[in-house]
C-alpha cells in the first residue's frame, strides 16, 4: 500500500442534483475537472459538503467512480468520505474502497453515540487495520458531539495506516497546537475551518480540506502555498480577502450556499439540497456572490 503525501488544498465536492432530483454525474465531473485545473491537490467526495448521509449506496459508488477517473488522469488524490458512527459499518465502507482508485478514506469521529476516548481510539484502530487505503481522521466536535482529544489524536497519529487529520474544532486552540508540535513529521494536519486555514498552515499544517475553495479556487491554492512557504505578508493578503468569502458561504447550513452560488454561476443545474436540508435563501446567495466578486473570484 502506498502512503500519500497530503499537502495543499483538497475540495470536499458538493453533490449536484439534476432537476429530477437525481445525482448529476456530468456536473460532478465538470466540478472535479475545474477544481483540479485550478491547482487543487485532490478531491474529497462523500464528505459533509457532499451530503453523504443523504445519498444512496449506488449514488455514492457512482460519484466515487467519476472522481477517481478524473483524478487518475491528473495524478491527483481522492480522499473518500467513509466514516459512520458504527465501527462495523465504517469497516465495510473502507473495505469497499479496495480497487476503487481512492487515495485515502476520510473517517469522522463516531457521532451521536458520544463514545469515550478509549472507544474512539479502538474504533479508528479497527478501521485502520481493516482499510485497504490510508485513513484520514476527521475531528469535528460541533457535528459529532465528541472531540478527539489531543492525547488520543497523537496516539492515532502514531498508528499504522493513519496518515492525517482534518482538524475542524473551530479554532487554532491549545489542543491543535499540541498536535502540530508533537505529531510525526509524516502525519498531515489539514485545516477544516475555512476562516482560519492560513494561520493553521503557518503553524505547521499541511494544507486544508476547504469547501470554500469551490469558489476563488486559485486564490485559496495560492494562500495555502504561501503558508507552506512561510510567505506571511502575501498569504495574509489572500487570507484577509478570502475571510468574507468563507463567512458568507457558511451563513446558512452547508452546503446550501455553495450550491446556490454554483447554480447562479451556471456550473450546476440546480441549487438543490436534499431534505432535511433547505435550499439557501436568495439573500445568502447574493451575499456570497458579492464577497466572491470582491475577492476577485
Amino acid at each position: 500500500m502506498s502512503t500519500p503525501t497530503l499537502r495543499g488544498v483538497y475540495i470536499p465536492l458538493v453533490t449536484p442534483y439534476a432537476a429530477d432530483g437525481s445525482v448529476d454525474l456530468e456536473a460532478v465531473e465538470r466540478l472535479a475537472v475545474r477544481a483540479l485545473d485550478a491547482g487543487v491537490a485532490g478531491l474529497v467526495p462523500l464528505g459533509t459538503t457532499g451530503e453523504s448521509p443523504l445519498l444512496e449506496p449506488d449514488e455514492k459508488h457512482a460519484v466515487v467512480d467519476v472522481c477517481t477517473r478524473v483524478a487518475r488522469a491528473r495524478d491527483a488524490h481522492v480522499i473518500v468520505g467513509a466514516g459512520t458512527n458504527s465501527t462495523r459499518a465504517t469497516v465495510r465502507a473502507v473495505e469497499a474502497l479496495a480497487g476503487s482508485g481512492a487515495t485515502a478514506a476520510l473517517c469522522v469521529v463516531p457521532y451521536y453515540l458520544r463514545p469515550s476516548q478509549a472507544g474512539i481510539i479502538a474504533h479508528f484502530e479497527a478501521v485502520a487495520t481493516a482499510s485497504p487505503v490510508p485513513i484520514v481522521l476527521y475531528n469535528i466536535p460541533s457535528r459529532t458531539g465528541q472531540p478527539l482529544e489531543p492525547d488520543s489524536l497523537l496516539r492515532l497519529a502514531n498508528t499504522e495506516n493513519v496518515v492525517g487529520v482534518k482538524q475542524a474544532v473551530g479554532a487554532v486552540d491549545v489542543a491543535t497546537l499540541r498536535v502540530l508540535a508533537e505529531a510525526p513529521d509524516d502525519f498531515a494536519v489539514l485545516g477544516g475551518d475555512d476562516p482560519i486555514l492560513f494561520p493553521l498552515v503557518l503553524l505547521g499544517g499541511a494544507g486544508a480540506i476547504a469547501a470554500s475553495a469551490h469558489v476563488c479556487t486559485r486564490r485559496y491554492v495560492e494562500m495555502i502555498e504561501c503558508g507552506l512557504a512561510g510567505k506571511v505578508d502575501e498569504g495574509r493578503t489572500h487570507h484577509e480577502a478570502l475571510l468574507p468569502v468563507a463567512r458568507a458561504c457558511f451563513a446558512e447550513p452547508n452546503p446550501a450556499v455553495f450550491k446556490g452560488v454554483l447554480a447562479a454561476q451556471g456550473l450546476i443545474a440546480t441549487p438543490d439540497v436534499r431534505a432535511p436540508l433547505a435550499n439557501a435563501s436568495p439573500a445568502a446567495i447574493e451575499g456570497a456572490l458579492e464577497a466572491i466578486t470582491a475577492a476577485g473570484g
